[in-house]
């Protein structure tokens, strides 16, 4: 990574004096794998985080999971979510464990209460524990233990001792197999680290993420093959869009994407400022190409201040978004009032960065 592979991109005022600013790297890459736009490094290395969970489904819908189980389009959209937890979300982690034969007891993924407040409030009235369902990524793991299932790899994990989320386990290879020839890239190269979530995650420049949304995004144009692997891509895809709620929750800034994106923006965030998308053909307009755009805020936006205002100016600087489209997401940005305590405005958030412009 070069020195300067993060960029001031995003700024806090006071009055008319900046206080505050965050650093990161943008990269926007088409199906191809050409460079369409950057800016800071795009080459900067760093961990998908939950931004990989498409690609962590994606060899089980490939292998035939939907049709295995009969999964539904929402079921596949909560296996590549990060979840917020409410009852809703957990019925149909359930239902996704009643057909796969999954126990709740096998996820491996943690427990934490749900980032949905009213729900988290109400199992704290009830004096009630959350429990694994309850985590944000259980689908993903309900997702791999399925896969596990459909396999038939019950005897090598006992044989071998793995979990399903050990790094050698087959279905963690797979998974890694998939993601590298996604990105064009060798499995080797592709840098490992364990996820909040206990899962293998991956490490890798952000236009290798770019591209791989792109050719999710458009698995034609990004010469994706095997056919059952372009198949996989476009069930995915549809399933998130067309079922945001289940992909991350109410208010959340990746289900109001993609509910005002209306069938044309894949949204999936991660941790430690992460995000990816993919924009479908036509979403910039007739006859636009796939595009796949990966982010970084470098400080990891622990305060999630600034992550989806980025993404919001560069969708405005791509044409990705009207105005009106705009104006329905201006609670995420791009500019934002800042009040203080007596709800008097006293300054604002707002990029100040330029895409740069392959010639």
């Amino acid at each position: 990574m070069s020195e300067n592979a993060y960029q001031p991109l995003f700024g806090l005022t006071r009055g008319e004096t900046l206080e505050s600013l965050h650093f990161g790297a943008i990269a926007v890459v088409n199906a191809s794998g050409d460079l369409f736009a950057w800016y800071g490094d795009p080459d900067a290395v760093t961990f998908l985080r939950s931004s990989a969970k498409p690609f962590q489904a994606l060899p089980f819908i490939e292998r035939g999971g939907q049709a295995t189980y009969n999964l539904t389009p929402r079921e596949v959209a909560l296996i590549c979510a990060s979840h917020s937890g409410t009852d809703q979300h957990v019925a149909v982690v359930e239902a996704i464990q009643v057909k796969t034969g999954v126990a709740e007891a096998d996820l491996l993924c943690g427990v934490h209460y749900p980032y949905d407040e009213p729900t988290a409030q109400a199992l704290r009235e009830r004096n009630e524990k959350p429990t694994p369902n309850r985590h944000n990524c259980s689908g993903k793991h309900t997702g791999m233990l399925a896969f596990t299932h459909m396999l038939e790899l019950d005897d090598a994990f006992d044989a071998e001792n793995l979990t399903y989320i050990d790094p050698r386990h087959a279905v963690q290879r797979l998974i890694l197999k998939t993601f590298a020839e996604m990105c064009r890239m060798p499995v080797p190269e592709v840098n490992l680290g364990t996820d909040g979530c206990s899962a293998p995650n991956f490490a890798v420049p952000l236009r290798c993420t770019a591209m791989a949304y792109a050719r999710l995004s458009d698995p034609v144009a990004g010469q994706v093959q095997p056919e059952e692997r372009a198949a996989a891509c476009r069930t995915i895809t549809s399933a998130m869009m067309f079922n945001p709620d289940m992909v991350a929750g109410p208010g959340r800034f990746d289900t109001r994407l993609m509910e005002v994106g209306q069938g044309k923006i894949v949204a999936k965030g991660g941790a430690e400022g992460y995000q990816a998308i993919g924009l479908l053909p036509g979403a910039m307009g007739a006859d636009s190409p796939a595009l796949g755009i990966a982010l970084k805020i470098s400080d990891g936006d622990l305060k999630s201040r600034a992550r989806s205002a980025v993404t919001l100016e560069v969708l405005r600087q791509l044409g990705a978004l009207s105005s009106k489209q705009l104006a329905l997401l201006a609670e995420f940005g791009p500019r934002r009032p800042i009040y203080n305590w007596r709800k008097i405005e006293v300054g604002e958030s707002r990029p100040n960065f330029q895409l740069m412009r392959s010639a």
